[in-house]
């Protein structure tokens, strides 16, 4: 069954705000760069020490962010929701339902990192990201 876990979105300073969130809440904080990722060939070089992901994992919650986010932050879309989806057929019938009436950002399709993944914006302008890791 798909769990929710938020996805913090920030312009630069998502290193920051990660490592404060683990001193407030404790668990595992584990963060990955762009220069460590196939996308830093494609960034420019002052954003290779950006967060492109980040976790930070505890007992009672996941709490996700990253600063690759392509438009200007806001408050609105400084969140996003993310569905860990525990099989094929969940994401896809999940992806159905959500963009039904909404805005598909980017279809589901195989991410570098080995999972299905995909984005859009529901009816009511929140914004979903969905991921299947088949591991």
């Amino acid at each position: 069954m798909a769990h929710i876990n938020a996805y913090l979105n920030f312009n630069g300073n998502a290193r920051a705000a990660m490592l404060f969130y683990n001193e407030c809440f404790g668990g595992e904080l584990v963060m990955q760069k762009i220069a460590e990722s196939p996308m830093a060939v494609q960034m420019p070089a002052e954003m290779s020490n950006h967060i492109l992901h980040s976790t930070l994992t505890s007992e009672n919650f996941v709490l996700m962010a990253s600063d690759m986010m392509s438009n200007k932050i806001a408050v609105g879309n400084n969140v996003t929701l993310c569905l860990q989806c525990g099989s094929d057929e969940e994401i896809n019938l999940l992806f159905k339902n959500l963009c039904n009436g909404g805005k598909i950002n980017q279809p589901l399709q195989q991410s570098y990192w080995g999972a299905t993944f995909g984005e859009l914006i529901d009816k009511f302008d929140i914004c979903w990201i969905l991921n299947h890791s088949k591991k």
